[in-house]
């Protein structure tokens, strides 16, 4: 029992740290995906500016979901790395990419175009590849003798590539509501006349998705529509759907917070599809979270440490967006 309880501990920690990425990291990817569409000067400095003192420090949730894979669910890392390696590939070049660009951008202003491109092109890639990793998993990873047995391209559908795009278009959306709320004038009014389009983009491909998943497997079909399962889950939908009207409210209103906030929520809501989906499979049909999990007595070691650490982190993570909390100016902080 003891084993089993942890094991969930395990699971519950690297959703979180999953999660945490997804939304810190969403908002930073967002902007560099929108970067282009916004002028030359003010407007992407100030996009950039809103979010130089943050974006390292929200990568660290990537590190953390990883790391906590690995150790906490071992069997679970060794195939869901070697079943989607050019993607996990393309995702760090991009990140790689975006990261450099933050830094050169203000270094070397005689090269400054090409950082941009550099910005925009690796938040797209790293975002479409996090996008396509995730309908990989959800439909279906070939698995024998507790091994990856499929080819170096099986992660590519069109259930994935619609996957990746709706992930593009999520991004997007928290990085213009992110801009709403931290950003004003010129760069402010731009993302304003962006959140409208791409958050009707995001909702389509949200249903279009949450469509398609169900005849993936029989497993999903019936936790999503059979009774009495069906009265539970269609809370999820119905929750979609006030938060969207919330959503282009508080836009036609003129919102700058509450866009924001909305957009997290409907991340929470498909972060919350895709467990009830999934649990209790890592991978899923082929493995779950105690079958992928490590012994207990690593669990319980690694638990010491993640009880410090990950207080520390939320801690310094909460400090760091309290100091830079007002609207951001086009000086930079370099």
């Amino acid at each position: 029992m003891a084993h089993v309880d942890l094991t969930i501990v395990w699971a519950s920690i690297v959703g979180f740290a999953v999660f945490a990425y997804v939304v810190m990291d969403g908002f930073d990817l967002g902007i560099g995906i929108l970067f282009p569409i916004f002028s030359v000067g003010e407007e992407r400095d100030q996009a950039m500016n809103s979010i130089a003192p943050v974006w390292d420090g929200n990568e660290t949730w990537l590190v953390l979901g990883g790391g906590g894979l690995f150790a906490a669910f071992p069997l679970a890392y060794a195939i869901i790395l070697p079943a989607t390696y050019p993607l996990m590939i393309a995702m760090l070049l991009g990140l790689v990419f975006r990261g450099v660009a933050f830094e050169f951008r203000w270094r070397d202003p005689r090269h400054r175009p090409f950082w941009d491109i550099a910005f925009s092109l690796g938040s797209v890639t790293a975002a479409f590849a996090q996008g396509v990793t995730l309908g990989a998993i959800l439909q279906g990873i070939e698995v024998r003798g507790d091994a990856y047995a499929g080819g170096w391209l099986d992660w590519l559908s069109p259930f994935s590539l619609l996957t990746g795009v709706a992930v593009v278009f999520g991004y997007a959306l928290l990085g213009a509501t992110w801009l709403i709320w931290k950003t004003e004038l010129r760069c402010q009014q731009r993302a304003r006349h962006l959140a409208l389009p791409v958050g009707v983009a995001t909702l389509i491909a949200l249903a279009a998705v949450s469509a398609a998943t169900p005849f993936l497997q029989y497993d999903y079909w019936h936790r999503w529509f059979a009774l009495p399962g069906v009265l539970l889950t269609a809370q999820v939908p119905l929750l979609v759907a006030i938060c969207a009207g919330t959503f282009f409210w508080s836009l036609r209103r003129g919102a700058e917070r509450l866009p924001f906030f909305m957009a997290l929520a409907l991340f929470l809501l498909g972060f919350v599809g895709l467990g009830i989906s999934m649990f209790p499979y890592v991978v899923p049909r082929a493995v779950t979270i105690w079958d992928a999990a490590a012994p207990p007595q690593s669990q319980s070691f690694m638990l010491v440490g993640s009880v410090i650490i990950i207080p520390i982190i939320l801690a310094y993570t909460g400090w760091a967006y309290w100091v830079f909390r007002g609207k951001a100016g086009t000086e930079g902080y370099h």
